[in-house]
């Protein structure tokens, strides 16, 4: 029985021998492969979505303030000159005292050259003048002479603070006349007002212990002027009185300085005073 042989074409692969063949197979193994027929593209993306509207623009800087009024001008030379016409005024009223003030200077320098005390009180401005005129009576006025004894009571600081605590700032002044007081002793208070409760109760203090009592205040009469012994009002406004006390202070000075010069004071006398 006859048989029949089948067989296959013949493949032949053939195979780089050659180096440079090699080399040319190696070179083609290593490239990248490109992207295969069945590779789909890659999906677009979503796109975003719309930005939300821009809110309308508003101002953040606060509206322009209205441009201030402008006050018309002043004449300040003419306050000046209105200052010094009533200040004119309350000096020729003083004026009217200088046999007053004569008085109360040539008993200063009788009084005080035989032993006796000035004592001296006033309230803010007023308080000042007083200090002023302890201070020219203590020191000097113009020309040397000897000191003589006079006291600012509102000046004790610590006695002042102690005695509103304990006992109430109308009693401040009124305390201090009955400790350093001596029948004999003088008591000047000044006021623009006259109407100081302080004030007041230290003149009557003074009254409880033979203390004078002189005030010199503004328009009167006055509580204050009419509790003291004896008082110079000047009509005016108060800046204008206090103005025209510091000449009244200066008067006083003048007269008793010229009263020592006169009767040849050494200074006081301080036998028999406690």
């Amino acid at each position: 029985m006859s048989s029949t042989i089948r067989t296959r074409p013949l493949t032949i692969v053939r195979t780089a021998t050659s180096p440079a063949e090699r080399a040319e197979r190696d070179l083609a193994g290593t490239s990248a492969p490109g992207p295969r027929a069945t590779d789909a593209p890659p999906a677009p993306a979503p796109p975003a979505p719309p930005a939300p509207p821009a809110p309308p623009a508003t101002s953040t800087s606060p509206a322009p303030a209205p441009a201030p009024a402008v006050a018309a001008p002043v004449d300040h030379a003419a306050l000046v000159r209105e200052h010094l016409v009533t200040l004119d005024a309350v000096l020729r009223a003083l004026g009217d005292e200088a046999e007053h003030l004569r008085d109360w200077g040539v008993e200063l320098a009788a009084r005080l050259g035989g032993g006796a005390r000035l004592l001296a009180a006033g309230n803010g401005g007023s308080a000042a003048e007083a200090q002023h005129l302890t201070s020219e009576f203590v020191g000097r006025f113009a020309a040397d002479r000897p000191s003589f004894s006079a006291i600012s009571l509102h000046a004790e600081s610590s006695a002042v603070t102690a005695i509103g605590n304990d006992y109430g700032f109308d009693q401040v002044f009124a305390r201090q006349v009955r400790g350093h007081g001596r029948a004999g002793d003088v008591l000047v208070l000044l006021s623009t007002s006259g109407a100081s409760t302080n004030l007041i109760e230290a003149a009557e203090a003074a009254h409880e212990i033979g203390v004078t009592t002189w005030a010199l205040t503004g328009p009167g009469p006055n509580p204050l002027s009419s509790v003291c012994d004896d008082a110079i009002t000047l009509p005016g406004p108060s800046s204008n009185v206090q103005e025209a006390q510091l000449i009244a202070v200066h008067s006083l000075c003048l007269v008793f300085d010229a009263e020592v010069a006169r009767t040849g004071s050494t200074g006081p006398d301080r036998g028999g005073r406690a």
